[in-house]
């Protein structure tokens, strides 16, 4: 049987896409096999370059598919005193990678005995994320002050990296973004730099439904690092029962019990113990 002919990428030795799957995932789909589909994930957070460090800001709501898991987590992580970095994506992704990040920057500054600059923080990151090939859902927002005077920088979750004096990532970046066009300006005061961000991040918390709970910033400059925490709280619970809920005894029925001993679904053998050797 003669054997089929070859494509005419392979008989020239062209490189470029490949679309040999694409009737496989066709004949799949009649069959009734979904293709799988992106997770969606939400937040906001921002940077803004003032004149004298930087600012951070991010929401505090944690999403689990549509349902809203956490409303007052911390997306603002610690890599060193002097660099804080906002995540967004898969929360399990953001923290591991930050606290990795963190550990070798740390590594970094005992072995130079200097501190350690914002873009060498960049510049790990981005090799750990483009090592993945964007497998690691970490999108984040990356400031510091160092020798250099501040710095802010974006890092997507394939490596690639922007350098720019006002940023914003998450499903709620559109809407922050539409509030530093109209507002940003250059060599601002750092009660107007934090007033820009949370206005940024007030508008992705009431224009995306990823984004929600209150408004967290991180201010960095020659002076060090200041925490913000919950410095806007505008979705506050306005009503709690008296006394809280008490659910009576048997209100969610047991449908089923069922009890399987260990014993029935692995085999469990024993050896003899050995006595102790006699010494004459």
């Amino acid at each position: 049987m003669a054997a089929p002919p070859a494509s005419i990428n392979e008989t020239l030795g062209l490189g470029g896409f490949k679309f040999d799957n694409t009737r496989r995932n066709q004949m799949l789909g009649v069959q009734g096999v979904a293709a799988p589909w992106v997770k969606k994930t939400g937040t906001t957070i921002v940077g803004v370059v003032y004149k004298d460090g930087v600012v951070l800001g991010a929401d505090t709501r944690a999403t689990e598919g549509e349902t809203v898991c956490d409303k007052n987590c911390e997306k603002i992580h610690y890599i060193a005193d002097n660099i804080w970095c906002c995540g967004a994506g898969t929360s399990a992704d953001t923290e591991a990678t930050t606290q990795l990040i963190s550990s070798q920057i740390e590594l970094h500054r005992l072995a130079t005995g200097k501190a350690p600059r914002t873009i060498t923080a960049m510049t790990m990151l981005k090799r750990k994320l483009f090592q993945y090939q964007g497998h690691i859902s970490a999108a984040l927002v990356l400031g510091g002050f160092d020798c250099n005077g501040p710095s802010l920088y974006t890092v997507f979750p394939h490596g690639s990296t922007d350098n720019l004096p006002y940023v914003t990532m998450g499903s709620g970046s559109l809407a922050a973004m539409a509030v530093f066009e109209a507002e940003y300006k250059d060599a601002m005061t750092l009660d107007e730099a934090k007033a820009l961000v949370q206005a940024a991040i007030m508008s992705g918390i009431n224009n995306d439904l990823g984004s929600g709970g209150s408004v967290d910033m991180m201010v960095i400059n020659a002076d060090g690092y200041t925490p913000l925490r919950n410095v806007v709280r505008p979705n506050e619970r306005k009503f709690r029962k008296a006394g809280g809920y008490n659910f009576p005894r048997g209100t969610a029925k047991v449908l089923e019990k069922t009890f399987t001993p260990l014993s029935s679904l692995v085999d469990i053998t024993t050896t003899a113990k050995p006595s102790a050797m006699e010494v004459g």
